[in-house]
């Protein structure tokens, strides 16, 4: 029996070359089979059909490597919820870009594991700059001098009409307290509320619209960045003990939106461990995600307090009195209690986004961290036209995002952005066979603290590979256009006389139902679809009861598509 070749090395490429013909092949195949955005007779139908194309996972005799390709290949794409189709639009899970996922296969076949520079000399320089890049649109701004991170902010703001630019970080943009702009000692019980509910911008929910936020003004500065170049980041200064680089922002790459949350939990986690005896409480709204619960499961925190959203985001005022009620509980003598707040920048349900600003100015007050789940409304950045709905996001101590959204890229493709790469300090590990001591002196890169997992894919690669094809203006573009098509969606729906529209989209994500129906019928229609292999709808528990949930990913699709979607709904609505 021959040795089978590898994928790897000058001879790689022409040993893939007829491998992936076959490949393509019965992806073709499988889809034409499948001929819908599912497959049809539900789960136990389509177990049954798998079982019987592939055969024994084990075979005594190997069936050889095109008939196995073929046959698992096209069983799993025949049997696949295909993402691609317009009639596809359940979850926050997206179509890929081919360049993305040709991009995957060179990652695939050069199989650099991220845990050492040895076995990841380009992949590990790559994710560097790239991850640097990607955070620099979180936080566009210049570092400042650090405030008191938990406890009562009673500092004045660390800029004023003499420096170039504002802040960035935890720190910014503190709100007005008075004519010089510093505010008053913080006092407990009094506990005012730090802005004003008429200035502030109104929450991102549903039914509500964004404001335009305040630009930063910083004349003279040049850009530092290229194809994703922030017109508002200044050049920033070294800081006398720490390199210059440390005080850059950056992000860690991870599997997505659940595990970036967990390491911004992690990290304020750590954070609060080295000033205070009290355990760290995460406060969030019932609008975040399942993941941070999770989270604070898994690193033996207190269950968070989750505050009621009524209205799909975070209301400010509510927050005010959970924070004041926390931080300081009124008995003589009682320690603070370190506090993180978990935001939300593009809910699972509906897309709504918390009114960032006005909670970044509460936290800052209170003296809690902030932590925004931005994986699905962080990609608003790319673009200039729905950037505004994210003011503020950079006042953040720690941001996720996932590009495996509203990014187009295969699974997985998560970060975790800090306004400052010594932030991720506390994930420091040493393992004297990765990034023994001497090593690390004699120049080697340390990549052993960029992560909580070991071996991992460099998935960075793919995600390198589209900003630099398609620039901000093409990632805009995708962007632009798929949240127009929900818009489009959600004018069908409140034009259409038997159906009824939850609220106008924020961001891609588009809630309704037959005019009328109850819960059951809802998802009785939902499951229907699903059976028949016609459509892919979500489902939606809101206080208004269930709806059926289209979140559109697909930049490729038209009215038509929607409209014949609704059609079909309307097929299975009982009259």
């Amino acid at each position: 029996m021959n040795t089978p070749p590898l994928a790897g090395g000058a001879a790689g490429p022409d040993a893939l070359r007829p491998l992936l013909g076959t490949v393509l092949d019965a992806l073709r195949d499988g889809a034409e089979a499948r001929g819908g955005p599912l497959p049809a007779g539900g789960p136990g139908r389509v177990a049954a059909r798998l079982r019987e194309a592939t055969g024994p996972v084990l075979p005594e005799t190997g069936r050889g490597p095109h008939e196995a390709l073929h046959a698992l290949v096209r069983a799993l794409a025949e049997g696949a919820a295909d993402p691609a189709d317009p009639h596809c639009a359940a979850h926050l899970h997206c179509p890929p870009l081919a360049l993305a996922a040709a991009a995957d296969l060179a990652a695939a076949a050069l199989n650099p594991s991220m845990d050492s520079w040895d076995q990841a000399p380009a992949a590990s320089a790559l994710e560097a700059s790239t991850a640097r890049e990607l955070a620099a649109l979180v936080y566009p701004y210049g570092p400042d001098t650090s405030a008191p991170p938990y406890g009562p902010d009673t500092s004045a703001p660390p800029y004023g009409p003499d420096t170039s630019a504002p802040p960035y970080g935890p720190d910014a943009s503190a709100p007005p307290y008075g004519p010089d702009n510093s505010p008053p000692p913080y006092d407990p019980d009094v506990a005012p509320l730090p802005y004003s509910p008429a200035a502030s911008p109104r929450p991102y929910g549903t039914g509500t619209s964004p404001r335009r936020p305040r630009q930063p003004h910083t004349p003279g500065i040049p850009h530092i960045l290229t194809s994703l170049a922030h017109p508002y980041r200044p050049a920033t200064p070294a800081i006398p003990g720490r390199s210059h680089e440390d005080e850059q922002p950056d992000a860690l790459v991870t599997t997505g939106g659940t595990e970036s949350n967990q390491l911004g939990l992690l990290l304020a986690r750590e954070h609060a461990r080295t000033r205070h005896t009290e355990p760290l409480r995460i406060v969030c709204g019932a609008n975040a995600h399942h993941s941070v619960h999770r989270a604070a499961w898994l690193l033996g925190l207190p269950e968070p307090l989750t505050l009621p959203t009524p209205d799909g985001t975070l209301d400010p005022h509510t927050l005010h009195t959970a924070l004041t009620d926390l931080r300081h509980p009124g008995s003589p003598g009682a320690p603070a209690v370190p506090v993180l707040v978990c935001a939300t920048a593009g809910t699972t349900d509906t897309g709504a986004i918390d009114p960032l600003p006005a909670l970044a100015d509460l936290t800052r007050a209170h003296g809690a961290r902030l932590h925004v789940d931005a994986a699905y409304g962080g990609p608003l950045l790319f673009s200039a036209t729905h950037r505004p709905l994210l003011d503020g996001l950079h006042r953040a101590h720690t941001v996720t995002l996932d590009l495996h959204k509203l990014g187009w890229q295969p699974v997985a493709a998560g970060l975790l952005a800090v306004p400052r790469a010594a932030d991720l300090a506390p994930l420091t590990h040493r393992a004297a066979y990765l990034n023994a001591d001497d090593d690390t002196e004699a120049g080697l890169p340390d990549l052993l603290g960029r992560s909580l997992r070991t071996t991992r894919r460099p998935d960075i690669l793919k995600m390198a590979v589209t900003l630099q094809a398609l620039g901000r203006t093409g990632l805009a573009d995708l962007v632009d256009r798929t949240l127009a098509a929900a818009r489009t969606f959600a004018g069908l729906i409140d034009d259409h006389p038997a159906f009824e529209l939850h609220s106008h989209p924020v961001l891609s994500t588009v809630l309704f139902r037959p005019t009328g129906a109850d819960d059951t019928t809802v998802a009785t229609i939902r499951r229907r679809l699903l059976h028949q292999g016609r459509a892919v709808l979500g489902r939606a528990a809101t206080p208004t009861g269930l709806w059926l949930k289209a979140t559109l990913l697909n930049p490729h699709t038209t009215t038509d598509d929607l409209a014949s979607l609704l059609k079909l709904v309307e097929g299975h609505t009982s009259r």
